[in-house]
Parts: structure tokens; C-alpha cells; sequence
């Protein structure tokens, strides 16, 4: 109660957290993603009826089957798409919702993640990308200013500097362990920072369970298993948890057995949806499991499903709340600064894995390397070196679905 009176004081008696006004920036942004969308909603919408009409009128020959076509309508559909949500989410950002626009920038992040990846399978990595990623930047920082929870965290933060006694400020706040979700209809808050930790610690753990696991298969063979360019890192398990917890996290006092099945069809149908990614927009493929049991195109089988099960109970029952208190104890004084560091070293980690790949695609497809960045790229991480770094991908330029 004495923290609560503190942090009232600092934010002028108690005022209500939704009814301060988003910074000006915030608002400036609202009028150009509102503008902007409804002048491309309208255009994406009209060349996509055309170019349909112009098929089915037979003046224009295209082979509907073809993984460039399939590819080009997929990422048609994502931009009017996410332009219908970007009008939405200006019009919040100008009416000054701040709840309705922080779940809003949620649900912008993933539309903003597949109009890149389509962008990238079709384009290759350039400029093409500036844009998607700006708006997931942009997208970020949004939903850290206008989340509640994250705002209620930085204001019980402020109080602390105005306590006399911390251990009277724990016990006020022990009740509600920070990152818990404070409406408690679910087991975590599912906000940017409690994500992004967990996509860490799921990226590592993963990557240390799959090397012991290859290496008791193999008879102590050691394999790099990482999935980036830099670092000890498997995406596809930080991907894979921050999934899990995105779906399971309301269910978590679920029956095992739900939470088994929905584990593995989550962690079967991301494994799928990855391999087909990784093929289509680099001819990478990183593993095949042809010929096992429920085997699925060679890209997820009933073994590998089984286990996404157990990992996902595992996650949901054990470990979330385990990770919740191991994140939590990331100090005060540095929880924001450090997340904020750390995720954009994960960002650069990320980009320059996708440009590395990208540059060694291009080399085995024979396709000129006289930019400056594919030159620098192809005499620091040349074809050996990616190669040895990636021990599970090989790469046939000719499976891409490449413009």
C-alpha cells in the first residue's frame, strides 16, 4: 500500500494509466500508418482483383502451381491484411486507447514478421526489408509505451527510489510476483519483455539439449547445431517455446494429455511451416526425416511431434514458472537497459545470419557477388566457413522460389 501511494504521488494522485496521452511521436505515427494504409489498402485490393481477372480472361499465362506464384499471392493476402490492422491500430493510436493499441501492436508483430519472410523468400534480403523491419521496431516500442503492465512495472519502479525500507517494499509486491499476468486468467504476462527472455533461454537450452542429444546418438559425435551466425543459439526453440507459451500459457492447470497433443501439433506444424521457409526462400534444407514414422514431406514426423509433446508439457507445466522467477531476478535498476541491448544484439545476430545466408545462396546459384556487403560477406563467411558453422544445411539454389 506504501509503494502504491508513492507511485500515486509520482504519477499526480493516482491518475489512471489509460488515460494519459500517448507521446507525440506515437501519435504522429498513428497519422502516417493511417494515411498510408488507406491509400495502399484500396490500390493492393485493386491490383489484386486485375491481375486475378487478367488470369481467369486467359491475357495473362501464369502457372498457378508454381512456388513463385503461390509465394507472390501469400504475400499479397499479408498486405491487405495488414493494412486493414494498420488503419485499426492508427485510429487507436489517435484515440488514445492505449490497451486496445498495445494488443493491437501484438497482433501487427507477426503480420509485420510474414510480409518480411514472404519479402525475403521472393526478393532475397535488400531493401526490400527496410520497411517491415522499421514497423516491427516501431511495433516494439509501441507496446512497451502503451502496455499497462509494463507501465505499472516502471512506476512501482520509480516508487522504490522513495522508499526508506526496501524489505517493506517486497512484502507489498510479493503477492504478485512481477510477470505474472495481473488479470490472472493466465500464468504469465505476454509482454515483449517476458518474451524475449524466454526466447533466449529457449534458444540456448534447446541448442545444449539437441548437441547431447546427437551426441549420444552418434556415438560422441560433436556437431554444431547452432542456428545463427554468432552465439550459442538455436531459433527454431525459441521460436518453439515462445509458440507454446503464446497458445498453452491460459492452459497451463490443463489436462497433461491436452497440453501434450497441443504441444505437438504446435511444434509439428512450426517444424513443417520452418523447413518449408528455410527451402523456398534459401533451397536450405537443415534436416530430413524421410522414411520415419508419420514422416510429413521429410520436414516433421511422429517421432519428432512426440517429443515437441513432451518438451511443450514439460514447458508449460515445469519450466515456465521456473524461467519466470530466474527472468524476474534480473535487477530494477537494469532489467529495461539490459533487455533493450540484448535484443538489439539479437536483432544484428539475426540479420547478419539472414544476409550471410543470403550471400551464400546467391554464390551457388552463380549469381554476381560485386556489392560491397556480398564481397565482405564472401571473404569472411565463404562457402567453407558456412558450411562448418551450418553442419545440418545444404543448400540446391534451384528448390528457392525466387523471382
Amino acid at each position: 500500500m506504501v509503494a502504491d501511494l508513492v507511485a500515486d504521488e509520482l504519477d499526480g494522485a493516482g491518475m489512471d494509466l489509460d488515460a494519459k496521452r500517448l507521446p507525440l511521436l506515437a501519435r504522429i505515427y498513428g497519422v502516417l500508418i493511417l494515411l498510408d494504409s488507406l491509400a495502399v489498402l484500396p490500390f493492393t485490393v485493386f491490383a489484386s482483383i486485375y491481375s486475378v481477372r487478367e488470369i481467369l480472361a486467359g491475357r495473362v499465362h501464369v502457372d498457378a502451381m508454381s512456388l513463385t506464384f503461390i509465394l507472390s499471392a501469400a504475400h499479397a493476402l499479408v498486405l491487405i491484411v495488414n493494412a486493414a490492422c494498420l488503419i485499426i491500430f492508427g485510429v487507436l493510436l489517435l484515440r488514445n486507447r492505449r490497451r486496445y493499441a498495445a494488443r493491437w501492436a501484438y497482433v501487427l508483430m507477426p503480420l509485420t514478421l510474414a510480409e518480411g519472410m514472404l519479402s525475403l523468400a521472393l526478393q532475397g534480403f535488400g531493401w526490400n526489408l527496410v520497411l517491415p523491419a522499421i514497423q516491427m521496431v516501431i511495433l516494439v516500442v509501441i507496446s512497451a509505451t502503451a502496455d499497462p503492465s509494463l507501465r505499472e512495472e516502471r512506476r512501482l519502479q520509480r516508487a522504490l527510489k522513495r522508499m526508506d525500507d526496501r524489505d517493506e517494499y517486497d512484502s507489498a509486491v510479493a503477492a504478485g510476483m512481477l510477470g505474472r499476468d495481473q488479470s490472472g486468467k493466465g500464468y504469465i504476462a505476454l509482454d515483449f519483455f517476458n518474451i524475449f527472455w524466454l526466447f533466449t533461454i529457449a534458444s540456448v537450452g534447446g541448442l545444449i539439449v539437441e548437441t547431447i542429444y546427437h551426441f549420444a546418438l552418434y556415438h560422441g559425435e560433436l556437431q554444431d547445431r547452432a542456428g545463427l551466425l554468432w552465439g550459442p543459439f538455436s531459433p527454431i526453440y525459441g521460436c518453439g517455446a515462445v509458440l507454446v507459451t503464446v497458445f498453452l500459457n491460459r492452459l497451463w492447470k490443463a489436462n497433461a494429455g491436452l497440453i501434450f497433443c497441443a504441444s505437438a501439433i504446435i511444434g509439428g506444424t512450426f517444424e513443417y511451416c520452418t523447413s518449408w521457409f528455410m527451402e523456398v526462400a534459401f533451397g536450405i534444407t537443415a534436416w530430413d526425416y524421410t522414411g520415419q514414422w508419420l514422416s510429413i514431406d521429410g520436414r516433421t514426423s511422429g517421432k519428432y511431434m512426440f517429443f515437441w509433446g513432451i518438451i511443450g508439457l514439460v514447458w508449460v507445466r515445469w519450466l515456465l514458472p521456473r524461467m519466470l522467477a530466474l527472468i524476474n531476478r534480473i535487477p530494477w535498476k537494469v532489467r529495461y537497459s539490459l533487455t533493450t541491448i540484448c535484443a538489439v544484439l539479437m536483432i544484428i545476430d539475426i540479420a547478419f545470419t539472414l544476409m550471410a545466408l543470403d550471400c551464400w545462396y546467391g554464390r551457388l546459384a552463380g549469381q554476381p557477388q560485386t556489392s560491397p556487403a556480398a564481397m565482405w560477406f564472401g571473404e569472411h563467411y565463404n562457402n567453407d566457413y558456412m558450411a562448418a558453422r551450418f553442419q545440418t544445411m545444404t543448400i540446391d539454389p534451384t528448390k528457392a522460389g525466387r523471382m
